[in-house]
């Protein structure tokens, strides 16, 4: 028997083990006749594939209510709360790490400020705040299975590799082998943008859909785009700027070096720059009693009234509407999500995307879209929870679980 061939069984061993430990977690409580039904794998598989699930502790039998006449029917449903993850949102100068369980329960959680220059910089400080981390957190950590780590900047999801990054220099940066070397637990390493698109599949706005697209507004301005309910990636697994699409030729010149892209008017930095701008040359503003303008206050002086934070935002709306309206274009989605802080002045910010969206895509592709804040943005670690429940559901984490 060649490698090939046995390359091939241990593939469809992965992917049976994974359609089976996918649907109990998605459709359980479910018995093996279900699963086999659904699956369309032989009786004998589900069966030998949930013994192996059983004694690893990552499913349970229930007894479900009782059949009319005739033995109770046992269903299976996942096991979660034994088994501990750790999600690392790595910014450009903070770090945040978190404690979870398999069911997205999350148990602890630290942020602290993390300022690196380089790569060995940023590899040691990561290090050390993991240390520390679960030093601090042995007592409640049970079976720790993997650690998912999130970030700005170019990464291939299958190596672990992060090709670049903003504001940092990175040569090939073999991050999740560094983190397995270290740790000896399994590592899964994406990009910030698209994990909180992933996580609003799995536990958040998008849950209901299989299309949808993820506008995060914050330090930059990037799309996650779900396709199928799986992330879609290109080439060179980037896919999404769409900070970089150009909205005004005759804009201000972006860090990428183009001028007028959406980013150098619809991210934070640009939007607060801009409200400073129009106070510097005399307009009235209520910030004006503020020492220091930030995006929460633009926002918050936006909902109650003040006309300039009001059309600053409505200006920061139509911009992203007609990035908005290319994407829907391209990929027909079923549901819009916007992250980030000007979600605060949603009823001043939405409405004016809507606008730009119908006037620019076609009809039958934003009739009746939803265009909804996003529920992840507050926990900045689910993207890289979000990680580790994808290597779970497509067989990659689950199979290394089953030949420990």
């Amino acid at each position: 028997m060649n490698g090939g061939q046995i390359g091939n069984v241990d593939l469809v061993k992965q992917l049976n083990g994974a359609a089976v430990y996918r649907l109990i977690d998605q459709q359980g409580p479910i018995s093996r006749i279900q699963i086999a039904d659904v699956s369309q794998l032989a009786p004998a598989s589900v069966t030998k594939i949930t013994r192996q699930l059983l004694e690893k502790g990552l499913i349970k039998e229930v007894a479900q209510q009782a059949s009319t006449g005739g033995r109770r029917a046992i269903s299976l449903t996942t096991e979660v709360q034994p088994f501990h993850s750790i999600a690392v949102r790595l910014g450009r100068d903070y770090i945040q790490i978190s404690l979870y369980d398999l069911g997205a329960k999350e148990l602890a959680t630290v942020s602290h400020e993390l300022v690196y220059k380089n790569q060995n910089e940023l590899v040691t400080g990561l290090l050390g705040h993991l240390k520390d981390f679960i030093q601090a957190n042995e007592p409640i950590i049970q079976q720790l299975i993997a650690i998912g780590i999130v970030l700005p900047g170019l990464v291939n999801p299958e190596t672990g590799v992060v090709e670049y990054m903003p504001n940092t220099d990175i040569d090939k940066l073999a991050l999740s082998d560094i983190i397995t070397e270290e740790f000896k637990l399994a590592c899964f390493v994406g990009n910030d943008v698209r994990g909180m698109a992933l996580a609003e599949h799995y536990f958040g706005e998008s849950q209901d859909c299989q299309d949808s697209i993820l506008v995060s507004v914050h330090r930059g301005t990037g799309a996650g785009i779900i396709v199928n309910g799986q992330v879609f990636l290109g080439h060179n697994r980037n896919v999404g700027e769409i900070g970089h699409i150009q909205i005004d030729p005759l804009g201000e010149q972006c860090q990428c070096g183009n001028f007028g892209c959406l980013e150098t008017v619809a991210a934070n930095p640009a939007i607060v720059a801009h409200v400073k701008k129009l106070m510097a040359q005399g307009y009235d503003s209520s910030l004006n009693t503020l020492d220091d303008v930030t995006i929460t206050d633009v926002c918050q002086h936006a909902v109650n009234g003040d006309e300039l934070s009001k059309q600053s935002l409505v200006r920061v709306g139509n911009q992203l509407g007609k990035a908005i309206a290319m994407t829907i274009n391209l990929f027909n989605p079923q549901k819009v999500i916007i992250a980030g802080d000007i979600t605060i002045a949603q009823d001043i910010v939405f409405p004016a995307i809507r606008r730009n969206v119908e006037n620019q895509s076609l009809t039958t592709f934003h009739t009746g879209l939803p265009i909804v804040a996003s529920t992840i943005d507050s926990q900045p670690t689910m993207g890289a929870f979000s990680m580790i429940k994808r290597a779970m559901l497509n067989g990659v984490l689950l199979q290394k679980l089953l030949e420990e």
